[in-house]
């Protein structure tokens, strides 16, 4: 197993049209990948304009098949200019 943990900083006057992208990006992520296991977007609203994503992949292979995906890159588009910052971990054991 392969994790992923993506912190995102976002625009709070872009919060809204961000989650819908990303919600978008999840499903398909979930559905037409099939290495991906678990792709989790996680909000609070102590932090309204912070998102948190935990993803589940086979392998980091599968990791790096999704970055290339259309949805992905339709995501990116999206939300191109919403990011504030953005925090990207990795990893590459995963104990269950």
């Amino acid at each position: 197993m392969f994790a992923v943990t993506v912190t995102f900083q976002v625009d709070p006057s872009q919060i809204t049209p961000f989650k819908a992208a990303m919600r978008i990006n999840a499903q398909s992520t979930l559905t037409q990948e099939e290495g991906c296991r678990q792709f989790d977007v996680c909000t609070t609203p102590e932090r309204p304009s912070e998102v948190f994503l935990y993803e589940i992949y086979d392998n980091e292979a599968a990791f790096k098949s999704h970055m290339t995906t259309s949805h992905f890159e339709a995501f990116g588009q999206a939300t191109k200019g919403m990011v504030i910052s953005k925090d990207v971990k990795l990893f590459s054991e995963v104990q269950r």
